[in-house]
């Protein structure tokens, strides 16, 4: 429920000949300076605390065939607003969110064209969020976006952590450079990429793109609200380190197909002299619209097992009924085909992990390879690849339902697609009414692959219209969606709280090829999840793949730090990844994740260094009880974990699960110690982290 606290009147001035005016944040922190060039083109620039944080920056667009829509214009209007609301997200870091922010919306017209362009700016205390807006106009009723032409140029050479660019994936090692280092890493992390890439020009990067300055201010740019528009990458001058809008185009090379009555996503710039500030920032959900579902009772943070991380040990599971590989889902009979004998989704097998979530207090379990189809799951050229209505012999739907029911288990559908969207779109209803009749309520999206028939890339406005439509549609059903290789997320699970997660990073399926580093999960929050939750499947306890059979992976964190990224990583949907028979040798570790919420009350930011470290501690939604999560880079530290936050007058217990002494994520990953110790909210704990390892912290009142 929405609760308007404040409201300001709205200002008008007929501006024919003025063409530069000022907005402030409401705390005077931010000032933001718009006017027109010499050329008329649209420029703002920003400065934080009186100094300068991007310097003068272009706007506008250059429309197709080659026609300059970022010059040649005169400001019509200009109005100021103010807004201060307080409003409440189904799931969320906090049960409410305040969104104060002082507006000021620019009418601008063309000359010769007649064409018209508003530019609406909102600035918050914590940043910055921008975008156009495409006025109903006899003169202009659709175009071809060539490029968009938003510009931040930046007053230095920062600090960044970044993904190269591309068009279908986010799923590559974050690199941690100087800008002007970019070009000279640029390759060399392309080829650490696992998925098939599309690869944008050399000199750009992915947003959430994370930045410090020389002078210690961090600059986050990114987008909210993406919505029938492609996803922005960021062109870099690598001299003048002014970075411009890169959007993905289609298969024709058209980066958008627009028409009047609508508007961009907003571009958002989140800034602060304090890093914790970055994390604790709601400004891309505030720059997205309200809640579209009415009834939102069904949407509930889940915690869950499932089967899956057994595809990635090496120990012989497989998605795939059989090993006959020429099969046409219209027409083949499972039933008669040999099975491989190594089926991880068969009836048995998933009766065993709905027995132990129910043992342990999970609400579910999730399933992948249940249906038919996974024989050809590399064949990208076919378009019709699975069925989303057919188990395989030998998984039961209905008396799985059944079982699960009887213990009060939800099962996780999964709809892997290969991209093969079409074919999935034309399955959509009949699947989601399968899952409603068979009590499937949360469904994984995935979509491994390039796009086929159409050759789209996965971050293109197609695709995000495809992904927001099975989110919508979902909702229609009363299911929650997680999806996988899907455009990062932009804050729309304000919008459709239902579209409970994404993955769109490095995720611990990555552990399983060595792919991710100490710092991976030191600088997720700071760039991938401020566009919203990331479903990151935690929880491995046993980080030594080899005594799974030929995989040598091995972990990139320590036992401990498994259970703190249950804190530091958002989600209202946590799996525990790991085998049943691992969180059966060491239960007393295994609590926490038994413990921990997944949905929350409040959230504090108590340490943080992008790269570097994270402490975050949170209250559980309507219970008493609080959770820390701490973690660390490939360097050992001390974390300070100031209580403050609990009330005072009162006495809790503190369950502390740590490092062991000597502890370290490459030589001794499962050596921790639990402790209990009672604490208040004067208690300071100082805790030592060791490297790649972190600390968890349960409290609870006495």
């Amino acid at each position: 429920m929405k609760k308007i606290t404040f409201l300001a009147g709205l200002c008008f001035f007929s501006l024919n000949a003025l063409f530069a005016q000022d907005l402030k944040s409401p705390d005077g922190e931010l000032f933001l300076h718009f006017e027109l060039s010499d050329s008329q083109t649209p420029t703002y620039t920003l400065s934080y605390k009186g100094q300068p944080v991007i310097k003068p920056s272009k706007l506008g667009f250059k429309l197709k065939p080659g026609i300059a829509f970022d010059r040649h214009f005169k400001v019509t209007d200009i109005r100021y607003d103010e807004s201060d609301t307080t409003w409440e997200p189904v799931l969320g870091e906090n049960s409410q969110i305040r969104d104060h922010h002082k507006e000021m919306l620019v009418k601008l017209v063309q000359d010769k064209t007649n064409w018209k362009l508003n530019i609406r700016f909102r600035l918050f205390d914590d940043g910055l969020g921008l975008r156009y807006e495409f006025p109903v106009q006899e003169e202009l009723r659709q175009f071809v976006l060539e490029e968009e032409r938003t510009e931040f140029c930046l007053n230095g050479d920062h600090k960044a952590f970044w993904l190269p660019g591309d068009y279908d994936t986010n799923e590559y090692p974050i690199t941690t450079s100087k800008l002007s280092e970019v070009a000279s890493l640029i390759d060399e992390v392309r080829k650490e990429g696992l998925a098939a890439k599309s690869p944008t020009p050399n000199l750009a990067v992915q947003t959430p793109l994370m930045m410090k300055s020389a002078d210690g201010i961090y600059l986050n740019i990114h987008e909210a609200a993406l919505d029938n528009y492609p996803a922005m990458a960021l062109n870099l001058d690598d001299k003048q380190f002014v970075l411009s809008a890169h959007l993905t185009p289609d298969k024709n090379g058209d980066k958008g197909y627009i028409q009047t009555e609508t508007v961009s996503p907003w571009r958002t710039l989140v800034l602060s002299d304090d890093a914790r500030d970055i994390l604790a920032s709601n400004l891309i959900l505030n720059l997205n619209e309200p809640c579209k579902i009415e009834d939102t009772s069904w949407i509930k943070p889940m915690k869950y097992v499932g089967v899956w991380w057994e595809y990635f040990t090496g120990g012989g599971s497989t998605w795939a009924y059989t090993d006959y590989h020429d099969i046409h889902i219209e027409k083949t009979d499972y039933s008669q085909l040999k099975p491989n004998g190594h089926h991880g989704a068969n009836t048995q097998h998933v009766k065993e992990y709905i027995d132990f979530a129910a043992k342990h207090g999970f609400d579910a379990v999730l399933v992948e390879g249940w249906n038919e189809g996974w024989e050809d799951n590399w064949a990208y050229h076919k378009d019709h690849i699975y069925s989303f209505t057919k188990a395989y012999p030998d998984f039961d739907v209905k008396g799985l339902q059944q079982y699960a029911a009887d213990k009060g288990v939800k099962i996780i559908m999964h709809h892997e697609t290969t991209s093969s969207v079409i074919d999935y779109e034309r399955q959509l209803h009949d699947a989601f009414r399968f899952m409603v009749d068979n009590g499937y309520n949360a469904v994984k999206t995935g979509y491994v692959g390039p796009i086929i028939p159409r050759s789209e890339y996965h971050d293109g406005q197609w695709m995000v219209n495809h992904y927001n439509y099975v989110a919508k549609t979902a909702a229609d059903y009363k299911l929650m969606v997680n999806s996988h290789e899907a455009v990062r997320p932009t804050g729309m699970c304000r919008t459709y709280p239902n579209w409970i997660a994404q993955e769109s990073a490095r995720g611990t399926e990555f552990e399983s090829f060595n792919g991710n580093r100490p710092d991976h999960t030191t600088i997720l929050p700071f760039t991938r999840l401020m566009g919203g939750p990331m479903d990151y499947t935690p929880g491995i306890f046993e980080g030594d793949l080899s005594v799974y059979g030929s995989n040598q992976a091995k972990l990139s964190t320590t036992l401990v730090k498994q259970l703190a990224l249950y804190v530091t990583m958002y989600s209202p949907l946590q799996m525990a990844a790991d085998l049943i028979q691992n969180y059966e040798k060491y239960p007393d570790a295994f609590q926490f994740i038994k413990d921990v919420a997944a949905d929350w009350d409040n959230s504090y930011i108590l340490e943080a260094e992008p790269g570097d470290y994270i402490t975050i501690a949170r209250k559980a939604k309507g219970k008493n009880e609080w959770y820390i999560g701490g973690i660390t880079d490939e360097n050992a530290r001390e974390a300070v974990i100031d209580l403050s936050f609990l009330p005072q007058g009162k006495k809790y217990q503190a369950t502390i699960y740590t490092d062991g002494k000597h502890a370290d994520w490459h030589t001794n990953p499962k050596s921790y110690v639990i402790s209990t110790k009672k604490v208040t909210h004067k208690t300071i704990l100082k805790q030592k982290l060791a490297p790649s390892g972190g600390v968890a912290i349960s409290i609870k009142e006495i």
